[in-house]
């Protein structure tokens, strides 16, 4: 059996006296998509920052490709092939694509200077790979001439480009169309199919149901349940476990326990 991209094992978490991740385990194997599923405050932010290397652990073990690691950073995350796409997407409109995906990790020719020759190129390449089918579409349009899902695929392509092994995306589909989400979903069926995994943090059930092979659910900050596709037939029983968690949740909040 291949090995884990990361695993978390008994991992917590505080700030201050807040426990934002408490005795967590979670793993993420190789090509597969995982959807990570919680309420606001369950957690699922501070796990993003803790896989990406932002953020260090009070207790537990982190375990990239097989190996413990005990210096995790963003830069050692990013050299394991663990990429990050976050919320905000962290794109500058004002620039075209192909500045977008090569903006901080230039490719360069001759004497050190920027090949941007070689970058439209290799961004055409892979926007066409991701989907881009538009003929509207080019390396240099404006990334503020896009639709959101286009955004996102921005993004998302920004970091295949570097060899991502593992994709980490937050709240992919906050506040797209569905046209537009679907888009997204299509970009992530074509990642799994280029061998990287995804880590899928959504609050939206049923998008995150209709791409994931895997689902963790965090409760204030635990994972309370684990469960492959082929035990949940239907959305709707997904649906349902999770109210049945939020209604345990909130009679244990008000018993105090």
């Amino acid at each position: 059996m291949s090995e884990n991209l990361i695993e978390l094992r008994h991992v917590s978490k505080s700030y201050g006296k807040v426990r934002a991740l408490n005795d967590v385990s979670i793993h993420v194997g190789p090509s597969e998509v995982v959807a990570l599923l919680g309420d606001n405050g369950a957690g699922k932010s501070t796990m993003i920052k803790v896989m990406s290397g932002v953020h260090g652990v009070d207790s537990g073990e982190i375990i990239v490709h097989g190996k413990p690691v005990e210096e995790w950073t963003v830069a050692a995350a990013r050299s394991a092939g663990i990429e990050t796409v976050y919320q905000d997407r962290a794109l500058c409109e004002q620039q075209t694509i192909t500045r977008n995906i090569f903006m901080g990790r230039h490719l360069t020719g001759f004497m050190g200077l920027i090949d941007e020759q070689q970058e439209k190129a290799e961004a055409e390449r892979l926007m066409r790979s991701i989907g881009f089918t538009s003929k509207v579409f080019s390396p240099d349009t404006p990334v503020g001439l896009l639709s959101g899902g286009e955004r996102q695929g921005v993004a998302i392509a920004r970091s295949l480009y570097f060899e991502a092994r593992l994709l980490i995306l937050d709240e992919p589909t906050t506040a797209l169309s569905l046209t537009e989400s679907e888009k997204v979903f299509n970009i992530v069926r074509l990642t799994k199919e280029r061998n990287c995994s995804v880590l899928f943090i959504s609050h939206n059930i049923y998008h995150a149901y209709d791409v994931s092979d895997r689902f963790v659910i965090l409760d204030r900050g635990q994972v309370v349940m684990e469960t492959v596709r082929s035990q949940l037939p239907s959305v709707d029983m997904l649906v349902q476990q999770m109210q049945d968690i939020a209604r345990v949740g909130k009679e244990t909040a008000a018993h105090g326990n």
